[in-house]
């Protein structure tokens, strides 16, 4: 792999296990290096327009394509293709090895609005830009790559909007048949930085199967309104390094997922999120393990839940690390999974063929939480919560919506909504091995009906647990 990157994923995560201290501000100056750069190629010496009118697709592949030749016989340095100001319309791109795609400041890639716009057998070969196989590959520039959301709408609504989908054409069932936006598939040396992603109609990043892909100082900008609008979706990926991302979207922000193989080494730190469903979460597809992951220096801002793991196809969990974060959560629409649950650490099988993973060795320190939910610890019983520790916390629960307390949301999967008949501070079950050290949980005067069990837990489902320093009591604010 890459040596630098490894270098820095291997010193980051030693400092984070030596200090772990309050209010660190950590940065990155080392990302994946691609080879040095030798050529240049503007796509409108290819004939593009620019105007957003006319489809330059033709103009802009041919440029790609170029480039890559460049890059296959020309010792591997790499090319760029540039895009002056203008906006460019296009279908679906080819991304190809040794290729960096400039969109530069003031420059604007469009992704078509139209199904004949994204060839493929099935949905999944759907993308305005993708690469495929490719190594030493990536986007830059400073510019916007918009993929025409709003035009994907049926009806607008605020409290989540109604989408097209084109599952008529048999590539795909259920409403989720829309093109996702950036695409990098088993690709190697992959970089995206410093560049504007907005209004995807499905997904907006998706990194599936790559080696040694670094994203950094790259703003996501969906439509908060709109159901599978995910911002970053890590899948079977290995040695990834996210930093300096602000994420407002609708759905998923940071969503690691396992469908054939597994996950390692994903570190995220320095982000701002705002979603209407988790800010990160691991799952739901997790058919293979999760292992080495580092969440660092993170704001949530008023997000539908914070950190979630909803682990339902077998796959195992272990060596996750949640720290430095400011986290404020609230409800905002039934119509969306989960009760605003600033974490939410869930096992359970999908369905009567599926098998129960278990999760291990959580870690959340330093972390400061406003919520109108209290935390949810939920394993099952051949897939228990194993070595979950909690230090250095401050959880304050406060009401802004006005709908019903005491509802558990355990979908996809398991129990669906149950009642609880009140929101507790934290809930736990099928628990083996739960540490609080330095925990203090407030409760707003609000409604204290709603606001009278600190801890829920059944002794014959939760063992080993421990409270050193924990203290729970009304909130008395300073007015």
């Amino acid at each position: 792999m890459d040596s630098p990157l490894l270098m820095r994923i291997i010193l980051f995560r030693l400092y984070l296990s030596l200090s772990l201290v309050q209010s660190r501000s950590y940065t990155s100056s080392q990302k994946i290096q691609l080879p040095g750069d030798s050529l240049s190629l503007s796509v409108t010496d290819f004939g593009a327009t620019g105007d957003g009118i006319h489809y330059d697709t033709s103009a802009i592949q041919s440029a790609i394509n170029a480039c890559n030749h460049h890059y296959t016989s020309s010792s591997s340095s790499i090319c760029r293709v540039t895009f002056p100001p203008g906006t460019y319309l296009t279908a679906k791109l080819h991304l190809r090895s040794g290729v960096l795609l400039e969109v530069t400041e003031n420059a604007v890639l469009l992704g078509g609005p139209r199904i004949e716009d994204y060839p493929g057998e099935t949905s999944s070969e759907w993308y305005v830009v993708v690469a495929n196989n490719a190594t030493d590959v990536g986007i830059t520039g400073g510019g916007v790559i918009d993929g025409q959301g709003s035009k994907f709408v049926v009806r607008f609504d605020e409290r989540k909007n109604v989408m097209v989908s084109w599952n008529q054409t048999g590539a795909c069932l259920g409403d989720e048949c829309r093109p996702r936006l950036v695409g990098f598939v088993d690709s190697t040396n992959v970089q995206i930085s410093n560049i504007t992603l907005r209004e995807p109609a499905y997904w907006c990043l998706h990194i599936v199967r790559c080696e040694n892909a670094s994203v950094h100082d790259v703003s996501i900008l969906g439509d908060f309104n709109t159901p599978n609008n995910d911002g970053i979706d890590i899948e079977d990926s290995n040695n990834t390094l996210i930093t300096r991302c602000h994420i407002d979207t609708g759905d998923d922000a940071i969503c690691p997922k396992t469908y054939t193989a597994p996950l390692y080494n994903l570190t995220v730190t320095d982000c701002w999120i705002r979603t209407k469903s988790s800010a990160i979460k691991l799952g739901s597809a997790s058919w293979f393990e999760f292992k080495g992951l580092v969440f660092d220096n993170i704001t949530i801002f008023e997000s539908h839940r914070g950190l979630g793991m909803q682990i339902r196809d077998g796959g195992n969990v272990n060596g996750i690390t949640f720290s430095n974060m400011n986290i404020s959560t609230r409800y905002y629409d039934p119509s969306w999974w989960g009760r605003a649950e600033p974490i939410y650490i869930t096992t359970c099988p999908r369905g009567s063929s599926s098998t129960e993973g278990s999760i291990s060795n959580l870690l959340f320190v330093n972390i400061t939480i406003v919520s109108e939910n209290g935390v949810f610890l939920s394993g099952s019983p051949n897939g228990l919560l194993t070595d979950i520790k909690f230090k250095n916390m401050n959880i304050t629960l406060r009401r802004w919506s006005h709908y019903t307390s005491g509802l558990v949301d355990y979908r996809p999967g398991c129990q669906g909504l149950m009642n609880h008949s009140s929101t507790a501070g934290i809930i736990m079950e099928h628990v083996n091995g739960f540490s609080v050290e330095n925990v203090d949980l407030k409760w707003s005067d609000d409604n204290l009906n709603d606001w009278n069990v600190p801890l829920e837990f059944r002794p014959s489902t939760v063992n080993n647990v421990s409270f050193v320093g924990f203290s729970s009591g009304l909130l008395h604010e300073i007015v």
